[in-house]
This record gives C-alpha cells, structure tokens and sequence, in this order.
C-alpha cells in the first residue's frame, strides 16, 4: 500500500475509533444491578441498559424473564438473579447483589397492612443499597419513588395504613443517598405519580395500557389542567396531573445508572421527561386522528351502500304492491 495512502486512512480512522472507545468506556461495559428488574418498571430498565451495553443483574423473587419480553433477545444479555430481599442473609443477599457500580431499585409493594408498606416499601430497599455499598465498588444509584405531591396527601386525604407506604419510601431514598456517601449528584431519585404502560389493564397495582395513557398525559398537560392543578389540594391536585409513561420512568433511571444524566431528584412528569429529552405524549391526538379517519371511512361506505339499501327496500315494496 501508497505509504500516503495508508497514512491518510489511519488519520481518517482515529477520530472514529477514539469516539467509539469514549462511547464504550462511557456505558457501555458498566455493571449494573436492577433490584426489582422483572418487575413493570424494572425490566423496562434492564431493557435500556441492556440496549446500551452495559452489563446488567436483575434481583427479583422470581428471577424470571417477564411475560411481555419473554424471547426478545436483550433477555439474553441479563443475568436474572433470585433474592429475596427480606429473609436472604447478607452473604446470600451479596452474592446475588454483585459488586456493581451502580444499583437500581424498582422495588415497591401496595396493600393495606400499614407494617408490610413500611417493610416492602422500606426495609426490602434498605437491604438491597446496603448490600451493593458493601460491594464496594458503586458509584451511582437510583430509586422510584412516588411524587411528593402524592405523599403531601398522608393524614388527610388517605387512610391511615399509607403512613407505612411514605415512610418506607423515605428510608428508600435515603438508603439510595447512603449508598453513594450522601454524595446527591450521584444519587437520583425518581418521583412519579401514577406510571401507565404495556398493553393492559390493572386493578392491583392500578395500571392503565400505553395508548389511554398517554392520552390522559396529552390532555392533562394542556395549560387549562396544569392551572386548574396548581390551585386545586390533595388528591384532586394529584389527579389533574399528568401520568409517567413506564419508558420515561426506565429511561431516567438507567440514565443515571450510566451517569449520562446527575443526580437529583425527579418529582413528577415534567421533571421525568426532561431529563432524557422524552418526546411529548400524542395519545389523545392519535386518537382524534383515528376517529376522523375511522368516520371518513364510514362515510365513504355510507355513500356506497346506504344507496344500495334504500333501492333494495323499494323494490321489495314494489314487490308487495304488485
């Protein structure tokens, strides 16, 4: 080969192989474990650190890969762990945990037992920071929460068994805090209200499916709705605000497992979606658009077929006068 030549192609190629190996050592490669990781929201974060290639442990009951993913490939790239958060010992706890350099915890629990709140909610997160804090080697955590308008309702407008709910999300976000030495750029906490996704619909937790969802988020951030929330208290607030898509939820969160965005906390919709640029929601005008096209459609059949009948009808009166 041309001694120019090839030095030309070696300039030319550089600049591309070092924006590679920065990508790489960036995310790519960085162990992360997903507690709670088959769980809606979790397996959405395996998803997206798995897509962005890091190396990715979930910690669940089950250990199982979720129905809605079953056999998609990126399964292939997490290693699905069993633990159970409440009665493993901390050996056991450890080893499922790893030595990551970042945790995430989707953990969460809903029920009316104010005790089993406070553990699910709680205790069970406490146990998983802690454990990746003796790990020795993790650099970033981050934990779902709930929005602090929905907590700002403890003692007045829910009944007295969600005491345990807040105050086990509470240890949560500190323990998240702890993990990382109280260092809050490192630590994000994530806040929504209500998460809608998938494909259906939940009584236990309530859960609505993608398309009505982000319908209702469309509607409810139109100005009218955000002013009416503003002045409106407790639950009825909480109602008039919009909803999180499921994938911004995960989106923040693996972000800040990757460190592509800091730390901090993450309280409501709006503060969701702009930290990872989430587009807006379209389902209301989707399905505005669906129903205008749908009643084209029908028209356009109307003109066709209406005629049809109304020939049909009079020829069989025809008939009957004969």
């Amino acid at each position: 080969m041309n001694m120019k030549l090839l030095q030309a192609t070696i300039f030319c190629a550089v600049p591309g192989l070092v924006a590679a190996w920065v990508s790489m050592s960036s995310t790519g490669g960085a162990k992360v474990t997903v507690v709670g990781g088959t769980g809606f929201v979790g397996s959405r974060v395996c998803k997206q650190l798995a897509s962005k290639g890091a190396s990715v442990t979930s910690v669940s009951t089950t250990g199982t890969v979720p129905k809605w993913c079953s056999g998609e490939p990126w399964t292939d790239d997490v290693d699905w762990k069993t633990a159970d958060l409440m009665s493993a010992d901390e050996s056991a706890l450890d080893a499922a945990i790893g030595k990551p350099e970042a945790i995430v915890s989707c953990v969460g629990t809903i029920g009316t037992n104010s005790g089993e709140l406070l553990n699910g909610n709680g205790a069970s997160n406490v146990a998983a920071f802690e454990s990746a804090k003796r790990g020795g080697s993790v650099k970033r955590s981050a934990f779902v929460s709930v929005a602090s308008e929905v907590s700002d309702c403890e003692g007045t407008w829910l009944p007295d068994f969600f005491s345990g709910y807040f105050q086990g999300k509470a240890k949560a976000e500190a323990a998240a805090l702890d993990a990382v030495d109280n260092d809050s750029t490192k630590a994000c906490i994530v806040r929504p209200s209500f998460i809608y996704g998938g494909d259906s619909f939940g009584l236990l937790p309530p859960r609505v499916n993608y398309e009505y969802g982000s319908g209702v988020e469309e509607l409810l951030s139109f100005g009218l709705f955000k002013a009416l929330a503003d002045v409106t208290p407790g639950l009825i607030k909480v109602a008039l605000r919009p909803p999180s898509s499921v994938d911004a939820v995960a989106d923040a969160c693996a972000a800040a497992a990757l460190g592509e965005i800091e730390g901090g906390v993450l309280d409501g919709t709006p503060a969701i979606n702009a930290a990872t640029n989430q587009p807006a929601a379209t389902g209301l005008t989707d399905a505005l658009s669906w129903a205008k096209e749908k009643s084209i459609d029908t028209y356009d059949w109307a003109k066709v077929e209406v005629p049809k009948v109304v020939e049909s009808v009079k020829g069989k009166i025809d008939e009957a006068k004969k």
